[in-house]
């Protein structure tokens, strides 16, 4: 079975996410968009492979805006069409962050700014547990989903959506991938200035996400479980 995992930057990688996936027997193909020298300017070209080709599509994290043209140049627009064709042909998608807003906005809802950041481990208010659990889970976005029509709910906590389904795919606002040393890549790419300007402590972050690794692990296998045997198999 092949996956393609869109990696939108030179630091956020599949990870635990990834790692599940590979135990489940999936081939992992992954493709970054924008390379590490262009991450300060990502108005980058960039084809993305046809979605016919795959069994399942995983749509990753991006320290940018879905919406923000003027920054992410044209390569949005070429992401939204891939997994809208995706959709439309059944192929599951797992998106997460910018992953799960670019597939909202791909299937007919949009993005934008959330009331207030959200940077740590979160606990969230499920609909489903089975599906997707409370947590606590990584959180880092400055936006929040407006769902497309006919998408599911599945969490949410007082920021705004956390989780929905859509067909075969499911999208997520936090972070089922993250590893301590991803973290430390965030935070040496700008993030350590982001938790200054929010009053967080990103050493205190840092030491916090390799104390969770154990159940951020566990979390992240029973995610993607669910979404492997409840969602991308689902009739549509």
């Amino acid at each position: 079975m092949r996956a393609l995992v869109v990696q939108h930057d030179h630091v956020t990688e599949p990870g635990l996410v990834g790692d599940r996936l590979m135990e489940r027997g999936y081939e992992l193909t992954a493709v970054t968009v924008v390379p590490e020298h262009r991450h300060h300017a990502p108005d980058v070209t960039f084809d993305f492979p046809e979605a016919a080709d795959w069994d399942l599509i995983v749509s990753l994290g991006a320290p940018w805006s879905v919406y923000d043209r003027g920054a992410v140049g044209s390569w949005v627009g070429g992401e939204l069409a891939l997994l809208r064709k995706a959709h439309h042909l059944g192929v599951p998608v797992l998106g997460v962050c910018f992953g799960a807003q670019a597939l909202a906005s791909a299937l007919g809802g949009s993005v934008e700014p959330s009331p207030r950041p959200e940077i740590g481990w979160t606990e969230i208010d499920t609909h489903d547990a089975s599906l997707v659990g409370r947590g606590p889970w990584m959180q880092w976005h400055y936006d929040r989903c407006v769902l497309p029509p006919g998408a599911e709910e599945v969490a949410r906590n007082g920021v705004g959506v956390q989780a929905f389904r859509a067909g075969r795919s499911l999208g997520v606002q936090f972070h089922p991938e993250i590893t301590p040393w991803m973290l430390r890549g965030w935070l040496d790419n700008g993030g350590a200035a982001q938790c200054a300007r929010h009053g967080v402590d990103p050493a205190a972050l840092l030491a916090r996400s390799r104390a969770m690794e154990p159940t951020a692990r566990e979390n992240a296998a029973r995610l993607v479980d669910g979404f492997l045997d409840r969602v991308a198999c689902e009739t549509v």
